[in-house]
């Protein structure tokens, strides 16, 4: 199977698409851990997504795609499907603009995902996680709806890339990212910023690592076959990176930068959100956690100055409790 042709994204694409989230999604901190740059000898760094007004990054995304349809499209009302943080994040962009929303969700998804939703105004359909997508092609064809997807779109590509872009920004001597990889969006983001700085004569060789539960390995597969394999829908602490399949768009960006993806275990999932708790005080859901699970099961090495992408904090309380204790 042949690559996706993708367009090119450069430093000023990226430059202006962070302009423009200006106002809505919040420049968000990189902060060091100081006890993962004892550990390594190297200064390890998180950028933490979930201090986003929706608690993740979804926000990037969904708001630079919604803001470059005509107001015509938009009028129509958005669609999309999502376990929980993408909904919430087209939600509130919906909500901004003075739109209909419709999401296309799980029956078994986070309650506090479901709540986040509801509270910015969007209306919930309810589905297997298998049918989801199906289910949202049935209501574009019946209502006209107009489809922001969670991670296949250029603009959201493009969106996501404005974290890494500000990574560099603050700590332009980081060598390696780490990037939880559900979809793909945020890790094709991160990717497009590491190749727009590469093509704008950064001297640095950046690496990128995408992580993901071992239960559903979809980025591994998909670089061992070359393109995206699709899985069966699992149950996982890391609900929010279960979709079929990495994307097709996505996967052209990440497979021209990423050579190594990590799998982790429920156990090792776990002991990332408790780290994080314990260690800086941050509350970040089991999917957001898994770079520096990664870290912290030894299955990533740093070699130089790194950081790990926290990409959301939406976590159901009763299980953090039970994850911290």
């Amino acid at each position: 199977m042949t690559a996706t042709a993708v367009p090119t994204i450069t430093r000023e694409d990226l430059a202006r698409t962070a302009q423009a989230l200006k106002g809505i999604a919040v420049r968000t901190p990189l902060v060091e851990s100081a006890e993962l740059t004892r550990r390594f000898g190297f200064p390890v760094w998180v950028k933490c997504e979930h201090h986003q007004p929706i608690g993740a990054f979804k926000l990037r995304g969904a708001y630079t795609a919604m803001s470059r349809l005509s107001p015509e499209d938009r009028a129509r009302g958005i669609i999309t499907h999502s376990s929980g943080n993408h909904g919430q994040a087209v939600a509130f962009v919906a909500k901004h603009f003075g739109v209909r929303s419709v999401i296309v969700m799980p029956e078994n998804a986070p309650q506090v995902k479901v709540d986040g939703i509801r509270r910015h105004g969007a209306e919930i359909v309810f589905t297997t996680r298998k049918e989801r997508e199906k289910k949202s092609r049935e209501l574009i064809e019946a209502q006209g709806l107009v489809m922001v997807a969670p991670y296949d779109n250029i603009d959201v590509i493009m969106g996501q890339g404005t974290c890494t872009f500000e990574i560099l920004e603050d700590q332009p001597s980081v060598s390696t990212l780490i990037a939880p990889v559900g979809g793909g969006g945020m890790i094709a983001g991160t990717c497009a910023m590491v190749m727009a700085a590469r093509a704008a004569g950064d001297p640095i060789v950046r690496t990128v690592i995408g992580v993901e539960p071992a239960l559903s390995p979809k980025l591994g597969a998909a670089l061992a076959a070359g393109h995206p394999v699709p899985f069966e829908p699992v149950e996982t602490l890391a609900d929010g990176l279960v979709p079929p399949s990495v994307g097709t768009i996505t996967f052209s960006y990440i497979r021209q930068v990423v050579h190594q993806a990590v799998a982790l275990t429920e156990h090792e999932i776990a002991a990332g959100v408790r780290f994080l708790f314990h260690s800086m005080g941050l509350r970040v859901e089991p999917s957001g956690a898994t770079p520096v699970a990664a870290l912290l099961a030894g299955k990533i090495t740093p070699s130089g100055p790194t950081a790990c992408i926290l990409t959301g904090g939406n976590v159901d309380p009763a299980m953090f409790s039970r994850l911290v204790d």
